[in-house]
């Protein structure tokens, strides 16, 4: 991703919560990385103690925590919050105030995923933008979006058409403010899918990928990535055998897996997460995990073939299908190099 980002004429700014470990964002900056994005004010808090001061917080402060975040910004270099609201906007200023300094600010446009950000079409979205621009408490960076709704995407050729999406829309919006005489250093864009198909980013100047560094079963259904390009697994235990009903139980359940649905638009069966075998030299794919409880996976053996010999006490790994939120169950990651465990990281938590 360092390579494609180069290629492109663009900055990476990684996105960590999907490791939350500095060993990890070690990797990603020593490849080219330039600063770092996070989700949680923990994150932002455990990075800043570890040497880390290029912050942006890509969720949009909440009012209550901006003097938190602002006496962060104190002990980093930059810490960019997110504003797509008057309020918001409002609490950041006072913040600002209480700590004596300019607080840098991006605000958030929605280019199609309709989940946060402004509208980049409407006249109030340049409007509110000039207003951040000549605030004398907060330093306007610039526009930043995420195109989430490629997640939603069936092939390649949608996730390509998204793509364009992201970025024609948010350069076009940061044209039209600058056309209204408003400053915009920065055009902030970025997903794993779509930054892994995108043709050309002219008019960006960063992105922000983040599950690229582990991939996932979604994003190589997706075609995002090659099978073997997964680096996040979890490791489970048969703990249950039942071949009269094709069932299998493994000590995996919600809180290791997640209940994410994957990617259930290119296919309705895949389950919550793919089985391989603990040395991943095997792929079963005719093992799905149906369903989950909070410590158990239910897997069901398909088509009308022979059971596989699974014996309880046997090992099988999960590709999960969102690498993000099932690492994030875990408070601890072994590192893995030709089947031997060579070291252990250990993410950040809480929020």
């Amino acid at each position: 991703m360092a390579k494609r980002a180069k290629r492109l004429g663009v900055r990476l700014r990684p996105h960590v919560k999907t490791h939350k470990c500095v060993e990890a964002a070690r990797l990603q900056e020593e490849a080219g990385g330039s600063g770092i994005t996070v989700s949680t004010l923990a994150e932002a808090r455990f990075f800043a103690a570890h040497g880390f001061r290029d912050i942006t917080y890509a969720v949009p402060i909440a009012p209550a925590r901006a003097v938190e975040a602002a006496q962060l910004a104190l002990q980093v270099d930059r810490l960019n919050l997110l504003v797509d609201h008057a309020d918001t906007l409002d609490a950041v200023e006072r913040a600002a105030k209480v700590v004596g300094r300019r607080l840098p600010v991006f605000l958030k446009v929605d280019c199609g995923y309709h989940r946060a950000g402004v509208s980049p079409f409407a006249a109030e979205s340049v409007a509110f933008a000039a207003r951040m621009a000549t605030s004398p408490h907060v330093d306007f960076r610039g526009v930043l979006t995420h195109a989430g709704h490629a997640y939603a995407c069936r092939t390649r050729v949608e996730v390509e058409d998204v793509a364009r999406q992201e970025r024609d829309i948010t350069v076009e919006f940061a044209a039209r403010l600058r056309a209204a005489g408003i400053d915009v250093a920065e055009v902030s864009i970025g997903s794993t899918p779509t930054l892994s198909v995108v043709d050309h980013l002219e008019g960006v100047t960063e992105v922000r990928p983040g599950n690229y560094v582990f991939y996932d079963a979604f994003q190589a259904m997706m075609g995002s990535c090659r099978w073997r390009d997964t680096a996040f697994t979890v490791l489970a235990t048969v703990v249950g055998s039942y071949p009269d009903r094709r069932v299998l139980i493994i000590d995996a359940g919600a809180l290791a897996l997640s209940k994410d649905l994957g990617a259930r638009q290119v296919d309705p069966d895949a389950g919550y997460g793919v089985v391989q075998s603990a040395d991943r030299t095997c792929t079963f794919a005719n093992v799905r995990i149906h369903a989950l409880s909070q410590e158990h996976g239910h897997m069901h053996i398909e088509g009308g073939g022979p059971v596989p010999a699974f014996r309880v006490g046997d090992r099988l790994r999960v590709i999960p299908n969102h690498s993000c939120l099932s690492a994030a169950l875990f408070e601890r990651y072994h590192v893995v190099e030709n089947g031997v465990v060579t070291g252990e990281w250990k993410p950040v938590r809480g929020w």
